[in-house]
């Protein structure tokens, strides 16, 4: 059984509203993200994953261990940051982190100072007047600090500015060096691109593909925008052996796609030709669940 494992997780909510058939597999070391748009089920799973929610059918485990039936044993080896924080009725950051600290038995405190010092956190402020921000940092480092062998995230960097962002991704790559299983859902692509082994999509509450990043990298085919100075040049080319997939005549424009090793191939040929400017468009894992949504739309509308 993998480290995390969904089969057939539902939680109907009426109306179409909930999760339904989840069926996700986290192995123990992976980094794996969950993308959708708010509302999509994404928070539903991950509370489902921790044992808050009962499912109405299917079943979610950790480590082995049944989620709803065991959610405390398993609590004590997940750091998570939820999607709303709200912090017990405490005074400041420092009251809170200490609490956190002797409740999970953690007595050197120094990952969570360098945390604090690399998140720029001041945790001598007032828990209940800290901004956006402030709470999400004092939440992830509370969550962090533990060393614990699964992290579970939804939605962390809201309300981090984009420079706090780059640091925490950081920090999470270096958790995922460490060894760490991580799931972290979020809505932004470009952060889960950048450090996920593998990406989910989710749609409402439906997983509509699990995309392997390594894969995305690392596709066969890859796709041109090649400019000519003339509709001459243009219109030649239009008549090489090249799949276009796209061609805007008013700016001699044309967009291909060839095999990754045919670069070589493309260049050669394009010596015999007047070019403006050629550049590879990259084929981002928005795009590729973009496309997915795409063809599954249009499927749905020919049944």
């Amino acid at each position: 059984m993998s480290l995390i494992e969904t089969n057939g997780l539902t939680k109907d909510y009426g109306d179409g509203r909930g999760i339904f058939d989840i069926n996700l597999k986290i192995e123990q070391g992976e980094m794996v993200g969950f993308v959708g748009t708010n509302g999509s089920g994404k928070t539903t799973t991950i509370r489902s994953i921790l044992g808050f929610i009962k499912p109405t059918s299917g079943s979610a485990q950790v480590d082995g261990l049944t989620s709803w039936e065991h959610s405390s044993k398993i609590l004590k080896n997940i750091g998570y940051v939820p999607g709303e924080i709200a912090f017990p009725d405490l005074k400041t950051g420092v009251n809170f982190l200490k609490s956190q600290a002797d409740f999970l038995g953690v007595k050197d405190m120094s990952y969570a100072n360098s945390l604090i010092e690399r998140l720029q956190l001041d945790p001598r402020a007032n828990l209940k007047r800290m901004s956006k921000g402030m709470k999400q940092k004092t939440a992830l480092v509370a969550a962090l600090m533990t060393d614990l062998p699964i992290i579970i995230l939804d939605e962390p960097t809201t309300g981090l500015d984009p420079l706090m962002r780059v640091t925490f991704l950081e920090i999470l790559k270096e958790e995922h060096a460490k060894g760490k299983t991580i799931f972290i859902s979020s809505h932004l692509y470009e952060e889960l691109e950048t450090t996920c082994d593998r990406v989910a999509l989710i749609n409402n509450g439906h997983i509509v593909d699990v995309a392997d990043m390594n894969a995305l990298r690392n596709r066969p085919v890859k796709d041109f925008k090649i400019e000519f100075q003339s509709a001459d040049d243009y219109n030649r080319f239009l008549n090489e052996k090249f799949k276009i997939i796209r061609r805007q005549e008013q700016y001699n424009q044309v967009t291909i796609r060839i095999p990754g090793d045919e670069m070589g191939v493309l260049l050669k040929l394009l010596s015999g030709y007047s070019v403006k400017f050629i550049s590879q468009i990259p084929y981002t894992l928005e795009k590729h669940f973009k496309n997915i949504l795409i063809n599954k739309q249009g499927d749905d509308e020919n049944v």
